[in-house]
């Protein structure tokens, strides 16, 4: 038997890392820190609900793209358009990069010394502690390309990050950082599957004052398997906002490690995940870990999961406050509806709290439709499909409410009707 018949699949992943040109140090050094840690296992803590094989392996799952049938999504919307096909930057697809009060370069083509050399990984480092993250790891070390986006003044048009996937072995690894100067402001949209399996980060610092806007869309493939981790540092009086909407996919894990630095700053962050386990499995787990180390910090993590079929939901949140974080204001909630008896909603609620200043709280619930709420509207001659939508809708209102845009809120909730009137009975 050869060596590499031997090695386990973790060892296999390992072994195949290559560390692309430009960011070279930064990239040795996460391969360090990946090497150290080992990827994860049952075993370990923040994995034992999530089972890591499919992203372990060497090679993805074979995922068959999705042929879908809706509306390009923020069609309706002015934005910036930038295309990856497959993890591969798209040029053609794509709009000219160029707009007023911000810079954008990709990661395929920055040498060692430039603005974001200073920042790209740093901020997935910090995340490591006290958590390890080997795939953010991986990812920082592996990523061939991404978006380089420095933004100087308050863009009033999105910038969408648009992740078409077709071949069904794709392996998309793609790496953005975002910083925000000082009263700058940005919203960025992300949509699509990106590709058969998929590991994407984002890390983004925003600076005194500035605010974040991030509004993400995870696409309608069913076989797909994605993990993504946004690692973002709050300055004073800064805000960050981050809304992910999941429907369908074999697999996704959704990390958030936010770290609020400065005093009156805001982290909000909130998730919409629809999962039917009939036709594919649906497994679908948020973890999220918030740090207030600043006073009069707020934050605000709302998670709402809508199972059938034997669909399975996780969430894993903590929030952690740091001695001297006086008058912090943290909030976390996260709830299942289960629309029958074959789903499950597995949760992990923390709080670790070192001031004495403070006002906390998190909460966890798992129930079925309201028969009684049904019944009143079932009275009202409306029928029991349409009455069973309405009230999943506004069981997830509190989740979609984080999005601050209308605009956004309202295409949202068109797109939770669409999968409500395909998923009936």
């Amino acid at each position: 038997m050869s060596a590499v018949e031997k090695m386990t699949p973790a060892e296999a992943r390992l072994a195949r890392v290559t560390l692309p040109e430009g960011m070279g140090p930064q990239r040795r050094a996460a391969l360090d820190r990946l090497v150290a840690m080992g990827l994860p296992g049952r075993r370990d803590e923040y994995w034992r609900w999530t089972n890591p094989t499919d992203l372990i392996a060497p090679e993805p799952v074979p995922a068959a793209p999705f042929a879908d049938d809706e509306p390009a999504l923020f069609d309706d919307v002015e934005r910036l358009k930038i295309v990856f096909r497959d993890g591969v930057f798209d040029a053609e697809a794509s709009d000219d990069l160029a707009l007023s009060g911000i810079e954008i370069s990709r990661l395929s083509e920055a040498g060692d010394v430039n603005w974001a050399s200073s920042l790209y990984g740093t901020l997935e480092t910090a995340g490591q502690t006290p958590v390890e993250r080997p795939f953010a790891a991986l990812n920082t070390a592996s990523a061939e390309d991404g978006l380089l986006i420095r933004v100087t003044g308050k863009i009033e048009t999105p910038v969408n990050l648009i992740y078409i996937h077709e071949s069904e072995s794709s392996d998309a690894i793609l790496h953005h950082v975002v910083k925000l100067e000082e009263g700058a402001e940005i919203t960025v949209l992300e949509n699509g599957p990106a590709g058969a399996r998929a590991n994407i980060v984002m890390e983004v610092d925003v600076a005194k004052t500035a605010r974040f806007h991030h509004i993400r869309v995870q696409g309608r493939d069913h076989e797909r398997r994605m993990l993504t981790g946004i690692f973002a540092r709050i300055n004073e009086g800064a805000l960050f906002k981050s809304f992910t909407l999941s429907s369908n996919g074999a697999l996704t894990r959704n990390e958030c490690v936010l770290d609020i630095v400065g005093d009156d700053a805001n982290a909000h962050v909130a998730g919409a995940a629809l999962g039917d386990g009939k036709s594919q499995p649906f497994h679908h787990d948020d973890t999220i870990f918030i740090t207030h180390g600043a006073e009069r910090g707020e934050s605000r993590q709302v998670f709402k999961k809508v199972l059938k079929n034997g669909a399975q939901g996780i969430f894993q949140g903590k929030i952690l406050v740091k001695p001297g974080a006086q008058k912090t204001d943290g909030y976390q909630i996260s709830q299942a509806l289960l629309l029958d008896e074959d789903s499950q909603f597995l949760a992990k609620p923390e709080l670790e709290i070192y001031a004495d200043d403070v006002q906390c709280s998190h909460g966890s619930t798992t129930g079925a439709i309201d028969e009684t709420a049904l019944f009143y509207l079932r009275s009202r001659g409306i029928p029991t499909e349409e009455a069973t939508a309405l009230l999943v809708l506004s069981f997830l209102a509190d989740a979609i409410e984080e999005i601050e845009q209308e605009r956004f809120r309202d295409e949202i909730v068109i797109r939770l009707e669409g999968w409500l009137a395909r998923h009936r009975g």
